[in-house]
């Protein structure tokens, strides 16, 4: 059941007691319950409103493949605390393989990429290479 739940809140975190439990076949206040279970044990960690780009003045998102200098514990924690502080980064991944991490970037309508490549991305710590892929449209996007 708490499987269900999930899966119904990942699509629409905002509904109702009611129309959840309508959706699982439970009374509101039985899924209400589950829910504040989930929550009081950490599986579910919070809600949140989702913008698009456009309304939060962002439309272009890009994706950045980081190859570090090396892989030494200290060159990746400088790295990620000064990602940490770069307001252009959405998510950002420790990858396995080919590259080191995977960023994914909005850029406001007012900057441009050129700008954050070069004062932003290519200043941090301990950056060898950078590769970039710009977005047309996201095709599947999940919480």
């Amino acid at each position: 059941m708490d499987q269900k739940i999930v899966a119904i809140l990942r699509r629409d975190g905002a509904l109702t007691g009611v129309e959840l439990g309508e959706r699982v076949g439970l009374s509101a206040s039985a899924a209400h319950r589950r829910v504040k279970a989930m929550e009081a044990e950490g599986l579910i960690r919070g809600y949140r409103v989702r913008f698009s780009p456009q309304a939060l003045g962002m439309p272009s998102t890009l994706f950045v493949s980081v190859t570090l200098t090396d892989q030494r514990q200290e060159t990746l924690e400088r790295f990620e605390a000064a990602l940490k502080r770069c307001e252009q980064v959405v998510e950002a991944h420790l990858m396995g393989g080919e590259i080191d991490y995977n960023v994914k970037l909005a850029i406001p309508a007012d900057d441009s990429y050129e700008r954050v490549h070069r004062d932003v991305l290519a200043v941090l710590p301990g950056v060898e290479r950078l590769r970039s892929q710009i977005s047309i449209r996201a095709v599947v996007e999940q919480a």
